[in-house]
């Protein structure tokens, strides 16, 4: 019996039909804060722009991150090799900003409005993140390669397979985002909202 352990860290800026394989494992999910100042809309959102996580172009308003490493059990089969069980653990953190002070009331159902939102938005990136676990799982678990007695061409064929995956996620990632970052788009109108509220 190999046994291996792979680790796979992305980020997300900003289903598949269960199965029994599927109720072994869960995501554990956390959210982490930022402080930002501010006591009207304006000024709040000013302050996410100085403090929020860094993006590929200035700031995000949040960000959500991911690690990911696998327990798989690649086991030879006459003169090839066999993944027999592929074993996530997952874990995704959400990072959102959080007001320092409290809030005049009218301010804070705002905010209130306003950070709901951008978790639900978050929300969706980490369960793009979870399907494509399940993806990955899905293809793994009972991949088998002949003439391959040490098991790594297997791994291999693994790899190429866990790229696309990858890439697949991150374009879904991306092509969210675009919807809901774009002029009338839900996280644009949130941030209207809030800046114009007050």
């Amino acid at each position: 019996m190999k046994t291996g352990v792979g680790i796979l860290v992305l980020a997300a800026c900003f289903v598949l039909s269960p199965m029994a394989a599927w109720a072994n494992w869960k995501a554990v999910e956390k959210v982490e804060t930022y402080s930002i100042t501010g006591k009207s809309g304006p000024e709040l959102y000013a302050s996410i722009g100085e403090r929020g996580p860094k993006a590929s172009v200035g700031r995000a308003i949040a960000h959500t991150n991911f690690k990911l490493t696998w327990i798989r059990d690649y086991q030879p089969q006459g003169d090839g090799c066999t993944l027999v069980t592929a074993r996530p653990k997952l874990t995704i953190t959400y990072m959102l900003p959080k007001p320092s002070q409290k809030l005049p009331a009218p301010i804070k159902r705002n905010w209130d409005t306003f950070i709901a939102g951008v978790e639900a938005h978050e929300i969706v990136h980490g369960d793009q993140i979870k399907d494509m676990v399940k993806a990955i799982e899905a293809t793994s678990v009972g991949l088998s390669v002949p003439n391959d007695p040490n098991c790594t061409k297997v791994r291999e064929e693994l790899q190429q397979r866990l790229g696309k995956l990858s890439m697949e996620q991150r374009q879904r990632s991306r092509d969210f985002d675009r919807v809901e970052l774009s002029n009338g788009g839900n996280i644009h109108q949130l941030i209207l909202n809030l800046v114009n509220g007050g």
